[in-house]
C-alpha cells in the first residue's frame, strides 16, 4: 500500500487553511472590483488596460487614488507621490510579518507582491497559533490577486450597466470585512489601544488635511501608540 508523502499532505492542508480563509475576502472584493472598472471605464480605460493595471499594480486604493485624478496628460509625479504614501504601510506590513514567515529570502520578495491589508491580517492572525507557510501564502494571494483582477476587467466591460454600488452598500463591503478581521485579534490593551489611536488619528487627518495622508499618519500614529501602550519589559 503506498504511503501518504508527509510533505505533500502538509502542503494540502495549509492550502486548504489559505483558501478556507481567504474565500470571504475574495466574495467582499468582487463588487469593489467591478466597481473600479466601471469607474475606470468611464476614465476611458479599455477592458484590456484595467485588466493590466490590476495585474501589474495590484494595490486597489492606489488604484483608486490614480483613476480618481486621471487626466490627459497624467499628472506621474503627483500619482506616484500618492501612491508612495497609500502604500507605504506595506513597509510596515512586511516587518511585522517577515518573521512570522517560513520562506527564505527570494520567496518572502516575491510572496510579498501579493501582500494585501487583508492577506497581512489573516496571516498575522494565523501567526498567533503557527508560523505561515509559503503553501497558505500562496493559495491566499494568488485567489485574492486573480479575483481581483477579473472582477475588475468584467467590471469595465459591464460599465454603466452596474449602476451606483452605493445604494446597496457595496463600498463598504471590504472595509466592513477588515473591521471583523481587526476584531479578531482579540481585546487585549495594547490592541485596543493602538486600534483606537490608529484610527481616530486618520479620521482627524483626512477630515483635515485629506487623502491620501491619513493613510501614513493613522500607521504612524498606531506603531507609535502600540511602542507606549507595551509592557516596559517589551520595549527594551
Amino acid at each position: 500500500m503506498d504511503q501518504v508523502n508527509p510533505l505533500v499532505s502538509t502542503y494540502r492542508r495549509e492550502a486548504r487553511a489559505g483558501l478556507h480563509d481567504i474565500a470571504p475576502v475574495a466574495v467582499a472584493a468582487v463588487p469593489i472590483g467591478l466597481l473600479f472598472g466601471a469607474v475606470a471605464a468611464a476614465k476611458g480605460m479599455s477592458p484590456l488596460e484595467v485588466g493590466l493595471m490590476s495585474a501589474l499594480v495590484y494595490a486597489g486604493g492606489a488604484q483608486f487614488a490614480a483613476i480618481e485624478t486621471w487626466v490627459h496628460p497624467a499628472p506621474i509625479v503627483a500619482l506616484a507621490f500618492a501612491t508612495l504614501l497609500i502604500n507605504v504601510r506595506h513597509v510596515l506590513m512586511g516587518a511585522s510579518l517577515t518573521p512570522k514567515m517560513k520562506l527564505s529570502r527570494a520567496q518572502t520578495f516575491l510572496a510579498y507582491f501579493f501582500l494585501t491589508d487583508e492577506a497581512w491580517a489573516l496571516s498575522e492572525r494565523r501567526a498567533l497559533e503557527r508560523p505561515v507557510t509559503g503553501a497558505y501564502w500562496a493559495a491566499m494571494g494568488l485567489v485574492l490577486w486573480g479575483n481581483w483582477t477579473l472582477s475588475s476587467a468584467l467590471g469595465a466591460i459591464l460599465g454603466s450597466f452596474l449602476g451606483d454600488p452605493e445604494r446597496i452598500g457595496a463600498d463598504f463591503a471590504f472595509t466592513a470585512l477588515f473591521i471583523g478581521l481587526i476584531a479578531g485579534f482579540g481585546r487585549s490593551r495594547v490592541t485596543l489601544v493602538t486600534v483606537a489611536v490608529s484610527a481616530a488619528v486618520a479620521a482627524l487627518v483626512h477630515h483635515f488635511i485629506g487623502a491620501p495622508w491619513h493613510v501614513a499618519s493613522g500607521a504612524l500614529a498606531g506603531i507609535a501608540a502600540a511602542y507606549f501602550a507595551a509592557p516596559e519589559e517589551a520595549r527594551s
